[in-house]
């Protein structure tokens, strides 16, 4: 079974077309067809289902999906391997919320471009536990997370640093005065929330339920930027990590509300599969995150410390 054709059954895969695999593999779609055809005669089983222009995968096909994939991964690998001693290149596919996305990898990623300007860095958003899949399977080099603390058998997560969350609420709101902040004050407030699946804001919601508090659903919002500046204008609350909002609360736009978070706290996590290959470029990323965690935990004590003389 030959490696090329495998490949170019993952490309008809992909792209869903003989004419488009041609296309972004360079080929004549006749070698496309013939690759296919050499490939279903070996094994003695159709693969796609031609039914029109539409193609579809046969129940062969589909078993031997998972099988080609894996192939092509090895070979990458071994690829990489062969080549560890070579200037750090590549790509890295870099997974995180929109929060540590705005908020926590931008140094990072402006320092490592500086470093290593031949690696192609693609940031991919999305959810917490999608990213954790998404590194599972493969389709992620590395994934920062915003959750409580977990473990996982198929990937390596490690805490880089605690984050602080804060309840906050336009600068004028009466609720700032008051000494401590319940859950019963909230129930007339309008709560702006992120979206759906949000580890933080299931954990506060959970919370709030859990003293007979249920928020209005329906003002859900996918931009932390977009939340802050309807809180700033009036809108209502919402809780959000303290690092995405500092610099509203320094420039007094927003205020913290004084709310016991214990149960609501998350962390920055770092996840990437036990069984990864550590390439050359990946290595020095994840060299250079820990020395970015140093710093943050640095920065949250000094913080904690200067909150608590304030308080």
């Amino acid at each position: 079974m030959e490696s090329r054709h495998l490949f170019t059954f993952l490309v008809v895969v992909e792209t869903g077309s003989f004419t488009r695999a041609a296309q972004k593999l360079d080929y004549a779609q006749s070698s496309i067809t013939a690759q296919i055809q050499a490939l279903e005669s070996e094994l003695g089983l159709p693969l796609f289902d031609r039914i029109g222009k539409k193609i579809m995968l046969t129940d062969a096909g589909r078993r031997l999906l998972p099988y080609a994939q894996e192939i092509a991964k090895i070979h990458s690998m071994a690829k990489d391997a062969l080549h560890a001693e070579a200037e750090v290149s590549g790509s890295l596919k870099i997974g995180a919320p929109e929060s540590l996305a705005a908020f926590r990898l931008p140094e990072i990623i402006r320092d490592f471009r500086l470093r290593y300007p031949e690696v192609q860095i693609i940031l991919q958003p999305g959810q917490c536990l999608e990213l954790r899949e998404r590194v599972r399977s493969g389709e992620l080099d590395v994934a920062f997370l915003l959750q409580p603390e977990v473990e996982d058998r198929d990937l390596h997560i490690e805490t880089l640093v605690q984050e602080p969350m804060a309840l906050v609420a336009p600068a004028d709101h009466p609720l700032q005065t008051k000494k401590e902040v319940q859950p019963a004050d909230l129930k007339d407030q309008t709560i702006l929330h992120t979206e759906s699946g949000c580890s933080y804001r299931t954990l506060f919601e959970h919370y709030l339920n859990s003293h007979g508090v249920f928020p209005d659903p329906n003002l859900e919002f996918w931009s932390i930027e977009a939340i802050k500046q309807c809180v700033i204008s009036g809108l209502g609350l919402s809780f959000l990590p303290l690092i995405a909002v500092r610099t509203e609360l320094r420039e007094g736009k927003l205020v913290k509300l004084n709310w016991d978070d214990v149960s609501q706290r998350v962390a920055t996590q770092l996840a990437y599969h036990q069984k990864k290959w550590r390439s050359p470029a990946l290595a020095e990323f994840l060299e250079l995150i820990q020395n970015y965690a140093k710093r943050w935990r640095s920065e949250e004590e000094t913080d904690a410390k200067t909150e608590k003389r304030g308080a």
